[in-house]
């Protein structure tokens, strides 16, 4: 038996006349850029997210690169962010000529460390008046512990862009926002199919992903669990005016055609990826459950295996699985991977090397031992097969290799 990571050919034959009916609709219509197809399914964003704006653009990249722009992060000033996550987080930063200041993650949740971040500022005299921001990422389908992430934002006046690319309908449960500052004109997130066991996304207090800072981002790369048929991505926020300013900066900086405010970009989201994406958005909350009960079912089968360790669910936020990653202890995690390849079974690992550690930011001169969390992450974690469409025979298959391996079977 051969069972693959991702089998995006499985959800595409399931959905395959809606999707070719919304195709043939945007050929019919002639308009490819931008148009009806996009602003429809911004509306539609904003509504699933709980927010007062979307901002359709040309990738999840361009989604953290503009929003940092639209903060007005340019040379000279820093942005902390997790140093355990996918280049793009790190890249734009030090693509609007930022400085990148990575930090710790918690290693359950594996989302940036807050303490660190308090630890980072209190110990580091200059360093408050040189940070401008601080982007959390949402990892693996998981938020990141929000309140105290925004209690810092609000002690020392720093940007909140959320890269919420992996985590598209996860939730939060906030103890602590409503009385926030920040959360004047915010909508609670109201989508009642994304719950899960560990937080219904219809508390009271339920905030949906990259609703919660000054803007969210999100990627619909084929791969995401709103994945699209090439490159898209969208920017969310309650802020009317970051609002208008991604809007501006996605076309060349300009509101009326050839006259330009600012010196932009080309990032607009395809009439085509929009028109596909809005079907697959009514798909999203069943497909979510099934990760939901695939990640279930992957726990109850490796109970017991040791050196294995599930992922973990916080209690105040839903889990929306992107991936299914877990740890594999004693250095065996490499030849785990080999193993189950042996066995037809696909498995990838995100992330190799934290981003600390990654050659292109040798200047900055982090070593080997300073984010030993981080580091340790990225030795350990394996990520399984995780989509709707995986069945439980193949989940019974590649369990009882990864038993064997084990020797627990």
């Amino acid at each position: 038996m051969n069972v693959p990571i991702l089998d995006l050919k499985r959800q595409y034959q399931a959905i395959k006349p809606e999707v070719d009916a919304a195709i043939e609709r945007v050929l019919v219509s002639g308009r490819f850029i931008l148009g009806p197809e996009v602003e429809t399914f911004e509306q539609e964003i904003a509504k699933y997210c709980g927010v007062n704006h979307a901002i359709g653009v040309a990738s999840g990249t361009d989604a953290l690169l503009l929003s940092l722009r639209a903060l007005g992060i340019g040379p000279g000033d820093k942005v902390i962010l997790p140093s355990f996550t996918f280049f793009a987080t790190a890249g734009v930063v030090h693509n609007v000529g930022a400085t990148p200041v990575f930090v710790d993650i918690d290693p359950k949740t594996y989302n940036i460390d807050s303490s660190e971040v308090k630890r980072l500022l209190a110990t580091d005299h200059l360093l408050p008046t040189e940070i401008k921001a601080i982007i959390p990422v949402h990892l693996y389908g998981q938020m990141a512990d929000m309140d105290p992430i925004m209690e810092i934002a609000s002690e020392y006046d720093l940007g909140v862009v959320e890269d919420a690319a992996q985590a598209i309908g996860a939730s939060y449960r906030s103890r602590s926002l409503e009385d926030s500052p920040r959360a004047t004109g915010h909508k609670l997130f109201s989508e009642p199919d994304v719950a899960s066991p560990q937080a219904t996304s219809h508390s009271p207090l339920a905030h949906s992903a990259g609703s919660i800072g000054d803007l969210g981002c999100f990627s619909f790369f084929p791969t995401k669990n709103l994945g699209a048929y090439g490159d898209g991505g969208m920017v969310i926020t309650n802020d009317d005016e970051l609002a208008e300013r991604v809007r501006i900066l996605r076309a060349h900086g300009s509101k009326l055609k050839y006259y330009h405010q600012l010196v932009g970009v080309n990032s607009r989201l395809d009439a085509i990826q929009a028109a596909i994406l809005r079907v697959k958005l009514t798909h999203l909350s069943k497909w979510t459950a099934a990760r939901q009960r695939v990640a279930d079912r992957y726990e109850e089968l490796l109970r017991g295996v040791d050196g294995a360790e599930t992922p973990y669910r916080a209690p105040d936020r839903s889990h929306i699985f992107h991936q299914y990653t877990i740890r594999v202890k004693n250095g065996r995690r490499d030849a785990l991977q080999q193993h189950l390849k042996k066995h037809g079974i696909g498995t990838s690992i995100y992330y190799p090397l934290p981003l600390h550690l990654q050659e292109c930011f040798q200047d900055l001169g982090y070593k080997e031992g300073n984010l030993p969390i981080s580091e340790e992450a990225s030795r350990e974690v394996l990520s399984l097969p995780m989509f709707p469409e995986l069945t439980e025979d193949e989940q019974d298959y590649l369990v009882r290799a990864i038993r064997v391996f084990m020797k627990t079977e």
